[in-house]
């Protein structure tokens, strides 16, 4: 699992970038496109956050089923 503080950024990093796209395309008239990308950058964070969680619950498992 990555450092708390960096997958914070990485999110927002994603967030930045989605939006800078999403407003170009949205100027040059092409918004279908721009919805289609804001999508595929929530999915991709929706799946950043997924992973992240998946990590919680197994450490959280590791601790409450200790065996040693």
């Amino acid at each position: 699992m990555l450092n708390d503080a960096s997958i914070l950024f990485q999110i927002a990093g994603i967030g930045i970038i989605v939006a800078m796209i999403h407003t170009i395309l949205k100027q040059m008239g092409k918004e279908e496109i721009a919805q289609f990308a804001t999508l595929i950058g929530f999915i991709i964070v929706l799946a950043m956050v997924i992973d992240g969680i998946a990590d919680l619950f197994q450490q959280i498992k590791s601790v409450f089923l200790y065996q040693g």
